[in-house]
């Protein structure tokens, strides 16, 4: 059986850390309004399929594992942090409005893959992402989990964080939204690399 107010207690925990802006929400606000919106759903999906990555974790008990292996957690930490940094930094670089969109070269399909590959790697090292499943989401559930529950659990991460980004990624790709980001992309892309690198930053200093 399904354990309900389990999954309850997990909604409730996931849908306000999931709402929180950082990294991943920049990533698709950014894709939104500098690539087509296809390539914006592309980096949702990789968003959402590292989710039910760290989710499964978090109730498999990856956080008694960085409980007991403090070495592990802070690696982690340092290479999300140093991933957001090396990001932000490239999107400064290319704040030029000549320069062109970050990994949106090649054509559709490779557009596509590319933002895809983007939303995994953008999550996977969002220290954000990690600290959340490792300590809030995994406190929330249950120590042992049935396989209803645990299907159950992951099925609401899926359909909030799809719903949550795929919405923000869809109103942002209006053309008008995105025609203003093309007047402003200097100043935007500046921006948005400054806020990541500031991320980062933060991630990387805090004990």
């Amino acid at each position: 059986m399904i354990d309900m107010p389990a999954v309850l207690a997990v909604f409730t925990v996931y849908i306000v850390g999931v709402v929180i802006p950082g990294p991943n929400f920049v990533a698709v606000a950014h894709k939104a309004v500098s690539a087509r919106r296809s390539e914006a759903f592309a980096l949702v999906a990789g968003i959402v399929l590292v989710n039910l990555f760290w989710a499964s974790s978090a109730l498999l008990g990856v956080g008694i594992i960085f409980a007991l292996f403090p070495w592990l957690a802070l690696a982690v930490k340092v290479a999300g942090a140093g991933y957001l940094i090396w990001f932000g930094y490239r999107l400064i670089a290319h704040a030029a409005p000549g320069s062109g969109v970050i990994g949106a070269a090649g054509g559709v399909n490779s557009g596509f893959r590319s933002a895809f590959l983007q939303g995994v790697a953008t999550n996977i090292a969002n220290p954000k992402s990690v600290a959340f499943y490792a300590a809030v989401f995994s406190s929330a559930a249950p120590a042992h989990v049935s396989m209803p529950t645990f299907a159950a659990m992951l099925l609401e991460v899926a359909v909030v964080a799809s719903l949550w980004y795929g919405l923000v990624a869809l109103v942002l790709s209006h053309a008008p939204i995105a025609s203003a980001y093309r007047r402003s992309k200097a100043w935007i892309d500046r921006a948005c690399g400054t806020l990541i690198i500031v991320l980062g930053l933060r991630q990387l200093l805090s004990r």
